[in-house]
C-alpha cells in the first residue's frame, strides 16, 4: 500500500540527475530500462537491469533503476537492500536516502525515514523533495505522538485538540498526494567525462592506474584576491592531489579534529571507511573547476566543481569545504554535495 505522504513515482525524475552524475552506463541502455518500468513492463525491466549489472556491477544509475523496479514489483526487501548498498558505497548521493526514507515509511518505519531523509539534506543541503518528504514523516510522527499521549493522559484538555489538527494536517496531504502526476522527463544523455589526451612522454596504460595524474593547481578565483583566498584555494589543490595520489595520511591530515562526520559515524569510523575506499581503487583522479572563495575572519567556505574518476566510477558534481583556521593552517571542518 502506497503512504499517501510520499509520491514515490516522482522519484523516477531523481534518474535525471543521476544521469549527470555519472558516465559509467549507457545512457541508450538506461533509456530502455527507464522505458520498460515507466510502461509496467517490470519483469523485462529486471531482466535488462540485471544482464546489464553483470558487465557493470558498480553502475550507480542501474543501481538506483533496479531499486524502483523492485520496489513497483512489490520486493520491498530487495529495494531496501539495493538502496542501503548504494547509501553505503555512494554517502555522497542524496537521492539514495530519500528512496530509502521512502521504503522505510511505506513499511511504517518512519525513525529510520526520518535518519535517511535528514542524511540526504545533509549530503544536500538543497534538496527540496528530501525537505517535503521529512516534513510529511514529521506530520505522521507528530499524529502518532499525539495520540499516544492522549491513551496516556485521556484527561488533558490539550491533547484532543492538537490531535485533531495533527490529523486535519495528514488529511490534506493525503489529497494532495492524489493529484495527477506530472509527466516525466525522458531521462538525460549521459556525457561521458573526456579523458585527456597523453601527451608523447605518458607512461603506458598500466603505469597510469598504478600512478594517476595529479590534478593541476587550482588558482584563485579572480575577485578573491586576499592571501586568505589564496591559501584556501592552495589548500583545496592540495587536497584533491592528494586524494588522486592515494594519499591517505595527507588527503585525512587536511581535515580539521573538528570536522564532524556525516550522519553519526564516530571520527574513527569515518576516516576507517575513507581509507577502505581510496585503498580500494587502483586510480583516483579528481579534478577541480570553477572554484569560489569567500573568507570571513578566522572562516572560509570554498564552492567547486568536483570531477572524480577511479577505475570504477566517474561522478560530477558541486561540492562545499567549509575551512577554520588552525594555528598557520586552513583545515576542513564541513563538506557538503551541493547543486
Amino acid at each position: 500500500m502506497r503512504h499517501f505522504f510520499f509520491l514515490a513515482n516522482r522519484l523516477l525524475s531523481l534518474l535525471a540527475t543521476l544521469a549527470l552524475l555519472s558516465g559509467m552506463a549507457h545512457a541508450d541502455e538506461l533509456a530502455e530500462v527507464t522505458l520498460l518500468l515507466r510502461s509496467g513492463k517490470l519483469a523485462e525491466a529486471q531482466s535488462r537491469a540485471d544482464q546489464y549489472l553483470q558487465q557493470q556491477p558498480r553502475d550507480v544509475q542501474m543501481r538506483f533503476l533496479k531499486g524502483m523496479i523492485q520496489r513497483d514489483s512489490g520486493q520491498t526487501d530487495h529495494a531496501v537492500a539495493t538502496f542501503a548498498q548504494l547509501v553505503e558505497e555512494f554517502p555522497e548521493l542524496p537521492e539514495p536516502y530519500n528512496n530509502l526514507a521512502v521504503l522505510y515509511a511505506a513499511k511504517g518505519e518512519y525513525d529510520k525515514a526520518r535518519g535517511m531523509l535528514e542524511m540526504a539534506i545533509r549530503t544536500n543541503p538543497a534538496y527540496a523533495t528530501a525537505y517535503e518528504n521529512l516534513g510529511d514523516v514529521y506530520a505522521r510522527l507528530a499524529s502518532q505522538a499525539y495520540n499516544q499521549a492522549l491513551q496516556l493522559d485521556k484527561a488533558n484538555p490539550a491533547l484532543a485538540p492538537k490531535l485533531e489538527r495533527s490529523n486535519a494536517v495528514l488529511a490534506e496531504l493525503k489529497a494532495e498526494r492524489a493529484a495527477p502526476i506530472t509527466p516525466i522527463t525522458p531521462i538525460t544523455p549521459i556525457t561521458p567525462i573526456t579523458p585527456t589526451t597523453p601527451t608523447p612522454s605518458t607512461p603506458p596504460a598500466a603505469a597510469v592506474s598504478a600512478a594517476p595524474p595529479v590534478p593541476a593547481p587550482v588558482a584563485p578565483p579572480p575577485a578573491a584576491d586576499s592571501v586568505a583566498a589564496q591559501e584556501i584555494a592552495a589548500a583545496v589543490a592540495q587536497w584533491a592531489r592528494m586524494w588522486s595520489a592515494r594519499d591517505v595520511k595527507a588527503y585525512l591530515a587536511a581535515y580539521s579534529p573538528d570536522f564532524v562526520p556525516p550522519g553519526s559515524q564516530s571520527r574513527k569510523a569515518w576516516e576507517e571507511e575513507r581509507s577502505a575506499r581510496i585503498n580500494s581503487k587502483r586510480s583516483i583522479q579528481v579534478q577541480i573547476a570553477a572554484l569560489q572563495v569567500s573568507v570571513k575572519g578566522q572562516r572560509a567556505a570554498a564552492r567547486f566543481r568536483q570531477d572524480y574518476r577511479s577505475d570504477s566510477l566517474e561522478l560530477s558534481n558541486t561540492k562545499v569545504l567549509d575551512f577554520a583556521k588552525v594555528g598557520e593552517r586552513w583545515l576542513i571542518v564541513g563538506e557538503t554535495v551541493s547543486q
